[in-house]
């Protein structure tokens, strides 16, 4: 240093990092990086020296981060990829250098210099310095509760630099968060991806007695399909499986598997899941596995209706594994399908076929003026294949069969819709499972605040709606209320009884042609069955507004009980036990503690900001504690802040370590080209059919 040239100021300051001594070598970093911040500069560690024959580090240099010049060869690159980084350095002269003291094992400052050939960084500016950047313990572990919740890299960083008071106090930035989450989901895993699913699996079971999980390898090892299921998915299965809903279209893992949700809707009429699959492909066999897998766990229990999006491996499967339950195909995924093989008045007269409520002679007549009309041929395989699967997905079929209402899988899309929020290509096995109990815990949490209200009915509210009021979920009571409000539209024509049987044609007001009949099966004075030619008590487990005529015409005031299904009840789950569990996570003892502390502080802190004396008391305070009981335990590893893996837990259940990671598999390709064999138009068709 120049003395001549320097301040007093300046003189001080030297004298004062001079006689600097540090217990290491890291504590000799850690001062000149806190001096280099209060400057303006950043710090990189460059030199360090070894003794030859004891190998003992002895001396490190420092320097000011824009020390040195970029290497000569990136100026020589004639081909670039990429254009080069914006030039960082400047050959700043800036640095301190310590060394130890072999007697007594200190660190002293050898030489320092602080004069730089570049503008310092101002105080906002600061933080955005290299060495000046990276995420506390506090933050990592705040950063994988945010992953696990759903949000995304990016949303979690906006949420953190709002925390932190802005983008200058957070303390990283982007590319610092970005490598933190990327090196934790490596470090979890390392290659071990299927090893620790099963052992996740395992200590599931250990907590959860009626888990059940089941998976199959190939000759090699490799996994191959996977399916799960909790105690609670399996209790509401007894509840709500009536229909199921599934749909393989979803990749949502770095393997590209199918990744198959078992869905349902509850008696609020809500998302409830039976199960999870992963499968290695899309073939008959792997989906053979899995519903046979799913059968088991629901003690061959077969579902009445499936929905599915019209895989046709799959549907092959279902009518193999599940004869005798009635399958129909998600009215969405044909509606996309319409609109890449249909244009215009096409389309829209296509699109009657599958919601317009013909009969079904109706229905087939006016087909074949549609195959006329556009003179549809075999070449128009999209077409042939829908009238084949017609009694799938036409309205005119699929009318009074037991869906529930439900034309397409939109509740297996919402469920995948959510677990996109969590989940994106590139995440692991592990990722998945845990994102998914996280999701599903978030829909069960809705089931079960759902639970606490019943339906608003008016004073003057028809006695039908307020018996109704008293019985079905607040969903489900504005369904039945329609069918109540419409009951006024309708009017007994007709009695006929026989013996135990009570018919009642029930016509429209308006157009008195259109009629139904209600049946009333009594046995005695008891009231046993009702039965309406509509089918909706069938199909829906509603009353009809025909049925509610009747009730009207016989003035009862409260739904007769052979008119209510249970599975729409405030009491649709009263028979099973709940086994909700609003923690899907382990997490170690540290973290524990941690979450035990943040909840208690945070609500003290707040109320020590409403004064700055207060506020000052409680700094002092707190860095007294931690001054006395701190101890030096090492830089945490990432994976230790977040939930404890479950291959952590000291699981009683059988788990083989020699399962190794799924194979990558490629998406179903276009289909092959078409042959050039004459295509036959449909009158031709049409003959040979019927001869």
């Amino acid at each position: 240093m120049e003395y001549g040239s320097a301040t007093l100021e300046n003189i001080a300051e030297y004298g004062m990092v001079i006689s600097q001594i540090f217990g290491s070598e890291d504590e000799g970093y850690n001062y000149y990086n806190a001096y280099a911040r209060s400057k303006g500069f950043g710090v990189r560690k460059e030199e360090l020296t070894r003794k030859v024959d004891t190998n003992i580090a002895f001396r490190r240099l420092y320097v000011c981060c824009k020390e040195g010049y970029r290497a000569r060869k990136h100026f020589e690159k004639t081909e670039r990829v990429r254009t080069p980084r914006p030039l960082s350095r400047c050959g700043c002269g800036a640095r301190m250098e310590i060394e130890l003291r072999m007697d007594n094992g200190e660190w002293f400052v050898k030489d320092f210099v602080d004069e730089h050939n570049h503008p310092l960084a101002k105080p906002d500016q600061t933080a955005f310095i290299r060495s000046h950047r990276g995420l506390s313990d506090v933050q990592k572990a705040d950063v994988i509760e945010y992953g696990i919740d759903g949000l995304r890299t990016h949303q979690i960083m906006e949420v953190m630099e709002k925390d932190s008071g802005g983008y200058s106090k957070v303390g990283f930035i982007s590319r610092d968060l970005y490598n933190f989450v990327a090196k934790y989901k490596k470090e979890r895993i390392e290659g071990r991806d299927a090893e620790f699913v099963l052992r996740y699996m395992a200590a599931r079971k250990d907590t959860d007695g009626e888990f059940f999980s089941k998976y199959t390898t190939d000759s090699e090892g490799h996994l191959l399909n996977i399916f799960w299921t909790d105690a609670q998915s399996r209790i509401d299965y007894d509840a709500f499986g009536g229909v199921v809903i599934f749909d393989s279209t979803y990749r949502v893992n770095k393997y590209n598997l199918p990744f198959v949700p078992f869905i349902g809707v509850n008696h609020h009429r809500s998302t409830t899941v039976f199960g999870f699959g992963i499968v290695s492909d899309e073939t008959e066999a792997s989906f053979v596995w899995l519903l046979e897998a799913f059968l088991e766990s629901t003690k061959q229990k077969h579902p009445r209706s499936v929905i599915t999006d019209g895989d046709h491996a799959m549907a092959k499967a279902i009518a193999a594994v599940l004869p005798n339950t009635d399958h129909r195909l998600c009215s969405w995924h044909i509606e996309q399908n319409m609109i890449r093989n249909l244009r215009k008045q096409k389309l829209k007269d296509f699109r009657k076929f599958v919601y317009h409520i013909w009969d079904v002679d109706e229905f087939e007549k006016c087909w074949v003026e549609f195959m006329v009309d556009y003179d549809i041929s075999e070449k128009d395989a999209w077409i042939m294949r829908m009238y084949e699967l017609r009694k799938k997905w036409s309205r005119a079929y699929t009318k009074g069969r037991y869906f529930l209402g439900m034309q397409s899988n939109q509740r297996s899309e919402s469920l995948n819709s959510r677990l996109h929020k969590n989940l994106d290509r590139r995440m692991s096995l592990v990722d998945l499972l845990e994102h998914s109990d996280h999701c599903l815990s978030r829909i069960r949490k809705n089931d079960a605040t759902a639970s606490d209200t019943v339906p608003f009915t008016e004073l003057a509210a028809d006695p039908l709606e307020k018996s109704a009021a008293l019985i079905y979920t607040p969903v489900m009571f504005k369904k039945v209320k329609q069918q109540i409000e419409q009951f006024s539209k309708w009017e007994v024509a007709e009695v006929t009884k026989n013996d135990d049987v009570v018919l009642y044609t029930v016509a429209r007001k308006e157009s008195r042609h259109v009629t139904y009949d209600v049946r009333f099966d009594m046995a005695g004075p008891l009231l046993q069955s009702v039965n309406c030619r509509c089918l909706k008590m069938y199909s829906e487990e509603i009353p009809c507004a025909h049925t509610f005529s009747v009730l009207k015409y016989l003035g009862l005031v409260n739904i007769p009980r052979c008119c209510v299904s249970t599975r729409w009840t405030m009491v649709g789950k009263s028979a099973f036990d709940s086994e909700r569990n609003g923690n899907v996570h382990d997490w170690s003892e540290r973290m524990d503690r941690y979450h035990e502390l943040r909840n208690i502080c945070s609500m003290y802190l707040f109320k020590a900001s409403n004064s700055p004396e207060m506020s000052q008391k409680v700094v002092a305070f707190l860095k007294g504690i931690i001054a006395e009981g701190e101890e030096d335990s090492g830089e945490n590893e990432a994976a230790s802040l977040g939930p404890l893996p479950a291959y952590f837990s000291g699981s009683n259940q059988a788990c083989p370590g020699n399962v190794r990671n799924p194979k990558k598999i490629k998406s179903k390709g276009a289909p092959s080209k078409t042959s050039n064999k004459r295509w036959k138009p449909f009158n031709e068709i049409w003959k040979e059919k019927n001869v």
